[in-house]
This record gives structure tokens, C-alpha cells and sequence, in this order.
């Protein structure tokens, strides 16, 4: 278990061809709709490639990792790709922080100071970021079986190469899936956690308490996302490799495909592109940086393939029994604009031993990319009392 620096290095080759491949764009016709019911709309495609092929810096996501320390080990076959920043500050706490789908190592960025080196110069950390198997500039499994699980198993490895014999860990979207099975195999080390998504609440929705109105409209929205707004989910989740080569020959198929999420984070996007209109981080460079992640390093096939492991029918989860409940404290941030915003009850029914719950004020789905001054706020307010 050699730690190796890790640079990008991108060859002049491929920025060529995805310049000709953006230019070689077949559209759809429009849609017959005037919002994103039949999905991404033509005009904010439109604009995105534009700006993609002709105002966008192609080595920005070349310039921005090799500007922070990057390394790679091999663990269980496969070679992670992490960033790890060390805090000036003698007391920091060690916290590896996940990302998720269709997110990366890019969207947690901009959170890394905040986290590192507080204003206060109090509740810094040591971040450790690392792209999951099959993402970004980690390498792509060549067999199946890297669930949620067996990746948490891997990260516990990675901090104890690093030598870190205590932290803490943080995640959201498929990172929640990742650190909630971390706590619940009570890895050596790990001093407790905290996501802002409740992955538990998909596992049986008629017994999360709905009494009061928060409760329901937080139902509602789950009962929302569970019909039709997981396509994508359903899809990589059931057939991973047949989208995966249309997000492999295409740029524009795979920005559509990243970008129709979930509401909130769509029209934010869509602003962003057709009325120049910025919520909170999720600028145009910011947006691009993160679907040119994808492009050059070729993973949205294997990427998508980490859906079909996790909560695939036929995937290696599938007949896992179910982990105990966590064993170290746990924390929970609730940000407004989430697929479904996540009551109290709901996050206290889930973990017996929640020791922190946070409602920031504005931020969604992708609240460390959209708004990493209140992320970072909440991630230090819940880990402080384990200092």
C-alpha cells in the first residue's frame, strides 16, 4: 500500500476531440412542454455547449487539482485517487469526506478552505477527499462487488495508511450511502459521522413518522422522487451499461444526463446557463468543471455501474443483511432545497445515537459545490462536541 503523488495530466489529444465532438452535435427537437417534465430543455443545452466550446477554460479541472496535493493508492485492486489537505492548525480533526452521483472530488472544492482553515482558527480539519472506484481519477473495478460496503471498508484502509488512528467522516448522496455503512461497521478509528441525506429514508417510507406538516410535505416529496424523478436512478441502477455508451461518445448526452438531477439543482443550473443568474457556487465554470471531470476521464459508464452495485436488483448489495445501527455519534445537516428535506423525527427514528441536527438556510442537493461556507459551517457545529 505505496501512496503515490497523483498529478492530471491531460493530453492536448483529447481536448481536440472533445472540442470536435461538441461541434459535432445532433439535437433533439424542442420539447413540447414549457418546464423539465419530459426532461433537460433544449435552449439550456443549447447554451451549455456554447459556453463549453467556446468561452470555457479546458484545463481548468487540470489547474485546480494539480494545484492541491493528490495522491493514489491501490486498495483491494483498485488505485484511489484522493486529495489531502493538511490544516496549519495543531488540534485539526481528521474527516474523509465522500461525494456522490453525478458529483466528484470537484464539487467539494471550494469547501476545503473553510474546512481546513476557519475563520475562527477553531474546528479545523485534515481533509481527505477521495473519488470513489470507477470516478473521476480513481481507478474502475474490473469485477463486481464494490458495493457501499466494501467501499467503506476501503476508506477505513486509506485512514489508517494515512495514519490517522481517529477521525470522522461526512457524506452526501451515494458518500451518505458510503459513511452511513462506515458507522454502522464501526470501523477502527472512526469517531463518528454526519451526512445531509437521509439514504435510509428510501428503505421503507411507510414507517417514517408523518404526523406533522413538515413530516408530510417530506413524504410527499419522497413519494415524488420514488415515481418521477428517478429515472436516472432506476436506469443506472437496472441497465448501467447501456446508457453508458452514450455517456461515453457523446458530451453533450452526458452533460444532459448530469444535469437532470433533480429539480432545485436543475433550474439553478439552468439559470446559471440561459439567464447568467448564479445560485449560491453553482457558477458555469463550476457546473463545467464537474461534467469535464467526467468527459476526460471516461467514467460514466463506471460510474454509473456503482448504482447497479449499490441498489441494483442483481447487484452484490442485494442480498447483504442489513448493517446494525451506527455505533458512533451522528450528525445531520437539512438543506431546503433537498429532493426530500429531512424532518427531525425522521433523521432521530433512523440514528439512536444522533447528536447533532442542523437546517441551514439556503443549499440543496449538492449543498458542498452550491453553498460551502454554511456546508463547512454545519460539518464543523456537528463534529464539535467530538473533539
Amino acid at each position: 500500500m505505496t501512496i503515490q503523488p497523483f498529478t492530471v495530466q491531460v493530453p492536448k489529444d483529447a481536448l481536440d476531440d472533445l472540442q470536435r465532438r461538441l461541434a459535432a452535435t445532433r439535437w433533439s427537437s424542442r420539447e413540447l412542454v414549457d418546464d423539465r417534465t419530459q426532461g433537460v430543455q433544449l435552449a439550456v443545452m443549447q447554451e451549455l455547449r456554447r459556453y463549453w466550446a467556446t468561452e470555457y477554460d479546458l484545463r481548468r479541472v487540470e489547474s485546480r487539482l494539480n494545484a492541491l496535493p493528490q495522491f493514489g493508492l491501490e486498495i483491494d485492486g483498485v488505485t484511489i485517487h484522493f486529495v489531502h489537505v493538511r490544516s496549519e492548525h495543531p488540534d485539526a480533526l481528521p474527516l474523509i469526506m465522500t461525494h456522490g452521483w453525478p458529483g466528484s472530488v470537484i464539487e467539494m472544492l471550494d469547501s476545503i478552505g473553510p474546512l481546513t482553515d476557519p475563520p475562527s482558527g477553531e474546528d479545523a480539519f485534515d481533509l481527505v477527499l477521495p473519488s470513489l472506484p470507477g470516478y473521476g481519477f480513481s481507478g474502475e473495478p474490473a469485477e463486481t462487488g464494490w458495493d457501499l460496503v466494501r467501499t467503506a471498508r476501503a476508506w477505513g484502509a486509506l485512514m489508517e495508511r494515512l495514519g490517522y488512528d481517529r477521525y470522522v467522516a461526512q457524506g452526501g448522496d451515494v458518500g451518505a450511502g458510503v459513511t452511513d455503512a462506515m458507522g454502522r461497521l464501526g470501523l477502527d478509528g472512526l469517531a463518528g459521522i454526519h451526512t445531509n441525506l437521509l439514504v435510509t429514508a428510501l428503505n421503507d417510507p411507510a414507517s417514517l413518522p408523518h404526523e406533522t406538516a413538515d413530516e408530510q410535505a417530506a413524504l410527499a416529496a419522497l413519494k415524488t422522487f420514488q415515481t418521477s424523478g428517478n429515472g436516472y436512478f432506476v436506469e443506472m441502477a437496472t441497465r448501467p451499461q447501456t446508457i453508458g455508451y452514450a455517456l461515453l461518445d457523446s458530451p453533450v448526452a452526458l452533460a444532459a444526463w448530469m444535469i437532470d438531477h433533480d429539480t432545485d439543482a436543475y433550474y439553478k443550473i439552468a439559470r446559471a446557463f440561459v439567464e447568467g443568474q448564479v445560485s449560491g457556487n453553482l457558477t458555469r465554470d463550476h457546473i463545467l468543471d464537474n461534467i469535464t471531470a467526467y468527459w476526460l476521464t471516461g467514467t460514466g459508464t463506471s460510474a454509473a455501474r456503482s448504482y447497479w452495485e449499490a441498489y441494483g436488483p442483481d447487484g452484490s448489495a442485494a442480498g447483504n443483511a442489513p448493517l446494525p445501527d451506527p455505533r458512533v455519534p451522528v450528525g445531520f445537516s437539512a438543506f431546503p432545497g433537498e429532493i426530500w428535506r429531512t424532518p427531525r423525527s425522521w433523521a432521530e427514528q433512523a440514528y439512536p445515537t444522533l447528536n447533532y441536527f442542523g437546517e441551514a438556510e439556503r443549499g440543496g442537493h449538492f449543498a458542498a459545490w452550491e453553498e460551502p461556507e454554511l456546508f463547512a459551517a454545519e460539518v464543523r457545529a456537528a463534529f464539535r462536541p467530538l473533539r
